[in-house]
């Protein structure tokens, strides 16, 4: 997936699904589609903002749609508009729930599995940034893992834990024991805001992390 603007998607075919990633909101945050391409069916990760451009990128179509974590700026401005329009089914973590005024119809746990047509995603549970935060796994057989880790995993860095050491302890370890320590360095991460990155570019930085804390 080429490196983009946010004025259009950015489109990756995989051998079973076609992933596009589209920009929206003040925030620049991430909005990705994932199409079964043995089925046409449809799934959207954050539909965060601008709910007309995320109703074009869908082709006004959608299944389901995962909210992965309650922070406002994720759904308050989209997700309203799109499950309405398209009657989508809606998940997010179960702890999150109660913060997305939008009903969730699939409250998810660590180790559930999301089916998309004959496309399946792990939840992955990273709990810190928010108590339900959730990461979601599609571990292509065809080549190497991707994973849509919210604001959980960046560039760089966890997701932000607001200067409370429990919080930052807890999302450090469940990202090192559930994601670098069980997935490959070749394993593309798609975060909630800006560029992509792999397991590979950011595990050396592993320690410096939990030194820096936040």
């Amino acid at each position: 997936m080429a490196e983009y603007d946010g004025s259009a998607p950015g489109v990756r075919e995989l051998t079973a699904l076609t992933l596009s990633k589209i920009s929206v909101g003040p925030g620049d945050n991430n909005c990705y589609l994932l199409r079964c391409r043995a089925t046409g069916a449809q799934l959207m990760v954050d539909a965060a903002n601008e709910p007309e451009r995320l109703l074009e990128l869908c082709g006004g179509r959608l299944d389901a749609v995962v909210t992965t974590h309650d922070h406002w700026d994720h759904w308050e401005n989209g997700l309203p508009d799109v499950v309405s329009a398209t009657g989508a089914r809606t998940y997010a973590g179960a702890p999150d729930v109660d913060g997305i005024t939008v009903p969730t119809d699939v409250p998810v746990e660590d180790g559930d599995v999301i089916r998309c047509g004959e496309i399946s995603l792990e939840v992955i549970r990273l709990t810190g940034h928010t108590p339900g935060g959730v990461a979601l796994l599609y571990d292509d057989p065809a080549c190497h893992p991707h994973l849509f880790t919210g604001d959980s995993l960046f560039p760089g860095g966890v997701g932000n834990t607001f200067g409370k050491a429990d919080d930052f302890a807890s999302l450090f370890t469940d990202v090192k024991t559930k994601v670098f320590d069980r997935l490959p360095d070749d394993t593309w991460v798609y975060p909630g805001h800006g560029r992509d990155t792999t397991l590979g570019a950011e595990r050396p930085s592993l320690e410096e992390w939990r030194t820096r804390g936040w």
